[in-house]
């Protein structure tokens, strides 16, 4: 780089190189010119798949697509390593939506939901249907990225916000601005809420539940469902997504994956206090500097790494979510160390 790019150099020699001389973590300080550190867990996960499934972050509308495997992701979109449209309509579903939007964060001046791997993706339970609604949900995804993706191969300008703020006003029957007629058009919003109520049915049918159900109610059976699916696992029984990357040798693999959603606000109270004695617990911070000063300063103190929930549990009124938050903020800048099973080390 210094005799190809020398200004470029120069200018990482400068601004860059004194901040990463001061680093904790070694890859840092001697690959001080790199943007970051190689995803080496998520390379891993994506090699040999042709398509992988992703979501952005944070976004007004919740939806999922198929990126081509050559791609490289942004830090900004939540990646699944899983080819099978299968996966992708059931994603796509309003059961899985109306469990990410609960279970998720929100973040910007616009209050956009957050989707969090560890709460969104981790304890979801999948449902366990036949090969014929497999095959039925997998046909309906297939339709559902096929057709977004024509279309905005038709009409360049056209996006999925766009095509998803107008499917939200013919959900509610509000009358559409020309705007948004437009984009109907072009867009064919129609026929993508159309195979959005197929796929609902389809997935519903998936879970044995009925299609009628309201938004508590689905959370209340998928949260019923994700404790069974836990005790399921404590007695060996695991349902794997991808068995030939997770679980190549059944013998030899641990038998934990289905991250358990938390417990009633009580039981995680008591769960709290037998955890964390409270003449031992901190004052939350009032600024989000200080939160996020002291979520570094209890990392380096425990003993082995922790989860949000465990952190949280330090501090006197600390929301999890936003524990959560500061944590994938404290990654991203390099401070803390996201770990494969959803806790969080020292960098």
């Amino acid at each position: 780089m210094q005799k190809r790019f020398p200004e470029i150099y120069n200018h990482l020699l400068v601004n860059v190189k004194p901040e990463r001389d001061q680093n904790n973590e070694k890859y840092r300080r001697e690959n001080w010119w790199l943007f970051g550190r190689k995803n080496t867990e998520l390379r891993a996960a994506l090699k040999g798949l042709r398509r992988f499934i992703t979501t952005p972050e944070t976004s007004k509308h919740r939806f999922f697509v198929f990126l081509d495997g050559s791609v490289l992701p942004d830090n900004m979109l939540v990646n699944i390593a899983l080819d099978d449209a299968h996966f992708l309509g059931v994603l796509s579903s309003r059961i899985h939506v109306t469990w990410a939007l609960a279970a998720g964060g929100r973040l910007g001046v616009g209050n956009d939901p957050r989707y969090n791997k560890t709460r969104c993706f981790d304890p979801f339970p999948f449902p366990d249907c036949d090969d014929s609604l497999k095959a039925r949900i997998r046909a309906l995804a297939e339709s559902l990225d096929a057709h977004r993706k024509q279309r905005q191969a038709e009409h360049p300008d056209l996006t999925l916000t766009g095509m998803y703020n107008v499917l939200a006003t013919l959900r509610s029957g509000a009358p559409l601005t020309d705007k948004e007629r437009d984009i109907h058009e072009r867009g064919l919003v129609s026929v993508l809420k159309q195979i959005h109520d197929e796929l609902d049915e389809a997935v519903f049918a998936a879970y044995g539940w009925p299609a009628t159900l309201s938004d508590e109610e689905i959370l209340e059976h998928l949260v019923a469902l994700n404790r069974e699916r836990a005790d399921e696992e404590r007695r060996g029984l695991v349902r794997w997504l991808r068995p030939e990357f997770q679980a190549p040798d059944h013998a030899t693999t641990p038998a934990a994956v289905q991250g358990e959603f938390p417990p009633d606000p009580a039981d995680l109270a008591a769960t709290s206090a037998a955890a964390v004695p409270p003449s031992a617990k901190r004052p939350w911070p009032k600024t989000l500097a200080e939160q996020a000063q002291a979520l570094r300063s209890l990392l380096a103190s425990l003993p082995e790494p922790a989860t949000p929930a465990d952190l949280a549990r330090h501090f006197t009124k600390a929301p999890r979510p936003r524990v959560a938050e500061l944590l994938d903020t404290l990654s991203t800048l390099g401070q803390a160390r996201p770990l494969p099973d959803g806790r969080f080390a020292p960098p």
